[in-house]
């Protein structure tokens, strides 16, 4: 027995090894503290603000590393975190309302390296440094918001049976409808018993009146609660993904909080903004029976109706109060051109309620305009430290008449540019807040507290590493320092898998690295020790090695399979920093495989294959 692999394995080692070291080496290169400069809404930034940013950076004497410019933003690096902190707050007192800023770091990778697809993995909140925000959903205002959506469609209901009603008036856990007599009364209570059965119906006589009362059971309340948490939990992750943000954490936290954790994002408003963003559309039918000029002049808006402001030329606009359907019922947005006038616009898709709300209303209102109503968060001023002040906004995007009824799928146009529709189309994908928010805690984690557990994880693998390499050498000779160079290979390997991969290494992710390091050289322990036995019972060296990479394989997979399967379990049912562990931990063990038992074979059969050896250094 020989011990040579055919060329193509040794082909596929070196391969493989090439391959680790060019993507796991975007990690070498430092990461600079950096300002990154952009348009609100999508909008370039114009050339006379780079002026002013550049101007205000000299006067206050802070020279950046590097400027660079993408022609729509800016991205301005610098050489300390102390700088890029004094450049934030010169930088927020010059720009205008139309331009944002974000804290950020911006690596110094090759351009050549980059368009590779080579680029460092992220670190998590502990190396990097960010933000941990915990928030506390209004679980009132969602109960409140789902009586006034049961208040409509109990309207809606004997409408459409006929029954006539007095009044309708809603408070905080139900509904009381009032009738002119109790025929009429009874009628209503078996209609809205058989449509609302998930609810509690129940006939009162009050000071004379007929009414039915509508109550929220316990457990419609609890699956109030429960989706208003699990909505804002997939919204706001949504947001945070789409809004570029890279490997956030968001979960729940008891009842009714969230914990969001940023990692790399040093400006709270920033967050703030993400988190609060409120973008959305409402439809409303126009009031074409009073005058909406008459309504602004005098103060007196007609009872049913709104006065609002059209975008495009500032005039004023009566809606109805009646909103036909919200953000909340858009299951999907595209942005794009209408191919009839060739503006921005974006194709809405609604759930089964809300297309048979729409049309409904619409077969009612063929001819008769509709108004698309787009209200956000937006930026309207900044306060004597730059920072901006926001309110919401509400504005008449689109006014058209209704041509015939629409249904599931439909067209909003009357926006100012591409980018807007895109952005819009990003939040409503996202969906809307089923619930206010409010951010109770808010930590900023500074890049040098990440610095230091960076030192202290380096320093633990390394030391863990030396002491694994030591001992290998002074007790398997040649053999040991096969099993270092795995060890090294196996290291080389996990970062460039994690950079591929883009995940994100945490303080545990490094305590896993740590533990493969250990469990690497177990396999080689176990393949040197059969080698030892072999050599003892008589065998050749040549027949020791097959032996021992043969008969300990068994073992090897055994253990690690058992490993790799408690490292999933891990992952499925733990969070952030565990998941964290058991990713680096699953990626260790596969690539310690390959490195420990294929690699450190190609090594031993370069050294002793093909060759007659008396004796092995083990």
């Amino acid at each position: 027995m020989l011990n040579q692999y055919p060329l193509w394995k040794n082909l596929m080692v070196v391969f493989v090894l090439a391959i680790g070291l060019f993507y796991a080496l975007p990690n070498v290169y430092s990461q600079d503290p950096a300002i990154a400069i952009s348009g609100v809404r999508g909008a370039a930034v114009e050339q006379s603000v780079k002026d002013r940013i550049n101007d205000a950076l000299k006067k206050a004497d802070i020279a950046p590393k590097e400027v660079e410019d993408k022609g729509s933003s800016l991205l301005i690096h610098f050489s300390s975190t102390t700088d890029q902190q004094k450049a934030q707050k010169v930088i927020a007192g010059v720009l205008p309302e139309t331009v944002s800023y974000a804290l950020t770091s911006a690596a110094n990778v090759p351009d050549w390296l980059l368009g590779m697809g080579g680029k460092p993995m992220n670190l998590g909140l502990d190396l990097r440094g960010g933000i941990h925000v915990l928030i506390d959903v209004d679980m009132d205002a969602a109960i409140k918001d789902k009586v006034e959506a049961y208040t409509g469609d109990v309207r809606s209901t004997l409408r459409g049976k006929k029954i006539r009603y007095l009044t309708v008036k809603a408070d905080s856990l139900g509904i009381n409808i009032k009738f002119k007599d109790p025929a009429t009364r009874d009628k209503a209570e078996e209609v809205l018993g058989n449509e609302f059965r998930n609810l509690g119906v129940e006939p009162l006589d009050v000071d004379g009146g007929y009414l039915v009362r509508l109550t929220l059971p316990p457990s419609e309340i609890r699956a109030i609660k429960k989706f208003a948490l699990q909505q804002n939990i997939t919204t706001i992750r949504n947001r945070v993904n789409a809004l570029g943000v890279a490997e956030p954490l968001v979960q729940q936290q008891g009842e009714r909080r969230i914990v969001v954790e940023l990692p790399g994002v040093q400006d709270p408003t920033q967050v703030k903004n993400i988190l609060g963003a409120t973008a959305t559309l409402e439809y409303r039918l126009v009031d074409t029976e009073h005058d909406a000029l008459d309504a602004k002049n005098s103060g007196k808006v007609p009872p049913g109706s709104r006065l609002y402001t059209v975008r495009e030329d500032g005039r004023p606009i009566l809606l109805k109060k009646r909103v036909i359907v919200t953000g909340n019922q858009i299951t999907d947005a595209a942005s794009g051109f209408d191919q009839r006038s060739g503006s921005p616009m974006v194709t809405v898709n609604l759930d089964s309620k809300g297309a048979r709300r729409m049309r409904n209303v619409t077969i009612d209102n063929v001819g008769k305009p509709m108004a698309v109503v787009f209200k956000e968060n937006r930026v309207v001023s900044r306060d004597a430290d730059g920072k901006p002040v926001k309110r919401l906004v509400e504005d008449v995007i689109s006014v058209a008449n209704i041509l015939e009824p629409l249904g599931a799928r439909f067209q909003t146009t009357g926006l100012d540019s591409p980018q807007e529709a895109h952005e819009l189309a990003l939040l409503l994908r996202a969906g809307a807040l089923a619930a206010p928010i409010d951010i109770v805690e808010e930590r900023t984690i500074g890049p040098s507290l990440g610095q230091e557990n960076i030192n202290q994880g380096l320093n633990s693998v390394l030391i863990g590493l030396l002491a694994v390499m030591v001992f290998m050498v002074v007790y398997y000779k040649i053999f040991g320092l096969f099993a270092n160079a795995a060890l090294l290979a196996n290291l080389v390997l996990i970062v460039a898998i994690l950079s591929l991969l883009q995940a994100t290494l945490t303080l545990p992710g490094i305590a896993g690295i740590v533990l493969t390091v250990g469990m690497a050289v177990d396999a080689n322990v176990l393949i040197y020790e059969r080698i030892r036995e072999e050599l003892r019972v008589g065998s050749t060296p040549q027949a020791a090695i097959h032996a021992g990479y043969e008969k300990a394989f068994s073992t090897i997979m055994d253990a690690n399979v058992t490993t790799l399967i408690a490292a999933i379990v891990l992952f499925s049912i733990g969070s952030g920093p565990v998941k964290g562990f058991a990713v680096t931990l699953a990626i260790g063990i596969v690539t310690s495989m390959f490195t420990s038992i294929v690699g450190t074979r190609a090594l031993a059969n370069l050294v002793y294959g093909g060759k007659s050896v008396k004796k092995l250094a083990i």
